[in-house]
């Protein structure tokens, strides 16, 4: 059974023409940075979601009180399985485009990552000044380091 799995899962040998050999391990290189980079956005959800299982603990140890922590989470996993999901396909196209002789460029892969990239980084962003402006508004304060409503006679 061991030998019709692994008859299944390797592949051909190609004849090592040219730079074959060279692009297919900076194929492989390429498809573990997309999979490294996947698993970083599903940690760093995995861990925002454990965060939250802390602030509901102790919400004054953590100041997280009603945050959308489990939605930055879920995106953060969806986006590390796109990510790793994208790498596998796109790692199995250049396989096929090399053994023609030909060479497609990442753009849409690169474009794709660069934008949801820069899209949780502003929806960060949003998130961190959204929660700064509510601690302020909870604790009284009016954004120039008074208090509202407290007037001083002499």
């Amino acid at each position: 059974m061991f030998t019709r799995l692994t008859r299944f899962l390797r592949s051909p040998a190609l004849p090592n023409t040219g730079s074959v050999a060279r692009d297919l391990l900076a194929s492989e290189r390429t498809f573990l940075a997309w999979t490294r980079t996947g698993l970083g956005f599903i940690a760093l959800g995995v861990a925002l979601e454990k965060v939250e299982a802390f602030a509901a603990l102790s919400p004054t140890l953590l100041h997280l009180s009603d945050s959308r922590t489990k939605l930055a989470a879920g995106v953060l996993v969806g986006s590390g399985s796109v990510c790793v999901a994208h790498g596998t396909v796109r790692y199995f196209r250049t396989l096929e485009a090399i053994k023609e002789g030909v060479f497609r460029p990442n753009t849409a892969g690169v474009m794709g990552l660069a934008a949801l990239s820069i899209g949780i980084a502003l929806a960060g962003s949003l998130l961190v000044l959204e929660n700064e402006q509510g601690k302020r508004l909870a604790g009284g304060e009016d954004g120039r380091g008074g208090k509202e409503g407290k007037t001083t006679t002499t």
